[in-house]
């Protein structure tokens, strides 16, 4: 069916009229090994050489959630380079690190660069310059003049990992018209549930390129050398009892030092991680402690953690698996505060019991069979976390039960990367 394209022109008219904001946000989420002409499909020497394949994230926890399928296709594709680029700032740097910890072999083969911004100009340049194999869109990520230019340059794209939240739909829902344009170029969409499928359909895509494979999320990587380096980080602590704040987000870590200050009453000793998750507010949070009266070391000044110390912050990127797998028990961030949470799976994955607020709905999806098997709990106040703290503190068979019961889950869930990679071989044929 045809689709107009005056809403994708529209769209285009209003982001050359926005420009100067759009330049103040470029130079806000400036990496400073990149440069800013990527933002305008240019700067992108060097390229690995060879038939190439593109990935797009977001940001820190798309790429997180990606690389199962990243060190996949690097495995099934050994004649094609894997370009990734990101959004922001912290999703270039948490790139950065993933490359790092590829082998020798795949770090040649597997390069990032910043998306360019969505003007016509600019993706008809970045698409023509890069001639990729197969656009790959992580959950969300729809630019309708990206996908038009790999349309006009017949390149198949497919959506990975599908994810549109009730909340996202009814946003979108108001620019049906040019997420319908969008979505018209999508050769294969690769939905993550059922419920994800249908809201997608809703917006335009049509149902027969569209499939339900399951969430790639719980394909988490092998994390035995994250939990070793937890453990003796946990050791080096003295064994006291300690609680893991990851991806803390603005507002929240105020209710999380208050929870510390009640687990204090019961348990003196017990040492709060505290990880926010934008590396903007590191110095921030730090003055909160420290205004707070806390006996605070950071992690990015090589601070010990002594028995004094009551706040470890962990002001580090790339880092997260290790310090979930060095506390007792994990509290999920962005959830005590409205902003839908984060991914909880990160800490079921190192064995570790999960609490974390109520506000979830970016990730319920997952948080459903972890909340029904009993490996996380919702807290309401810093009064309920603290006496879910100590609950877990005083039966340590319990947090080790619960911590089993999630790593079930994400055992018994698995198989959408396999289903992934066989749907993204319609498309691009594997080479002989």
């Amino acid at each position: 069916m045809a689709v107009s394209a005056w809403p994708r022109l529209a769209y285009s008219i209003a982001l050359y009229a926005l420009s100067p904001l759009i330049t103040w946000r470029i130079w806000r989420e400036q990496v400073p090994t990149y440069s800013r002409l990527q933002r305008l499909g240019l700067r992108l020497d060097p390229l690995p050489s060879g038939p190439r394949l593109w990935l797009h994230c977001a940001s820190v926890g798309e790429v997180r959630a990606a690389r199962p399928l990243i060190e996949g296709l690097l495995a099934r594709y050994p004649q094609h380079s894997l370009l990734l680029t990101t959004m922001t700032a912290t999703g270039a740097q948490q790139a950065q690190a993933l490359i790092y910890e590829q082998s020798e072999s795949d770090q040649r083969r597997l390069a990032h660069r910043l998306l360019p911004l969505d003007y016509p100009g600019a993706a008809k340049r970045f698409i023509a310059r890069l001639k990729p194999a197969m656009a790959l869109m992580f959950e969300t990520e729809l630019w309708p003049n990206l996908l038009h230019a790999c349309h006009r340059q017949r390149v198949p794209v497919a959506v990975v990992n599908g994810r549109l939240s009730p909340r996202a739909y009814q946003r979108y829902r108001r620019w049906r018209p040019l997420l319908a344009n969008a979505l018209a170029n999508v050769s294969w969409l690769a939905a993550k549930s059922s419920a994800d499928a249908e809201r997608f359909n809703a917006l335009g895509c049509s149902v027969a390129v569209t499939s339900v494979v399951g969430s790639l999320k719980f394909e988490m990587p092998s994390n035995s050398k994250a939990y070793e380096e937890g453990e003796y980080l946990h050791r080096q602590w003295g064994g006291r009892p300690v609680w893991v704040a990851g991806s803390t987000r603005d507002g929240e870590e105020a209710l999380l030092l208050e929870a510390h200050r009640q687990l204090g009453k019961r348990y003196p000793g017990a040492l709060l991680v505290l990880v926010p998750r934008h590396p903007k507010r590191f110095d921030e949070v730090a003055r909160l402690c420290r205004d707070d009266s806390w006996s605070l070391s950071r992690r990015s000044q090589q601070q010990p953690v002594t028995a004094r110390t009551d706040v470890y912050l962990a002001d580090t990127l790339g880092e997260l698996a290790v310090l979930y797998a060095a506390g007792s028990v994990a509290y999920v961030g962005g959830s005590l505060v409205p902003l839908g949470g984060q991914n909880v799976l990160e800490p079921a994955a190192m064995g570790r019991p999960v609490l974390s607020g109520p506000s979830i709905e970016n990730f319920a999806d997952v948080a459903e069979p972890l909340l029904a098997a009993g490996a996380l709990t919702l807290v309401d106040s810093p009064g309920a976390l603290a006496e879910a703290l100590i609950r877990y503190f005083d039966d340590p068979s319990s947090a080790q039960q619960k911590g089993q019961a999630g790593l079930a889950v994400i055992n018994a869930q698995q198989g959408a990367l396999k289903r992934t990679l066989d749907g993204l071989g319609k498309l691009v044929p594997q080479s002989p």
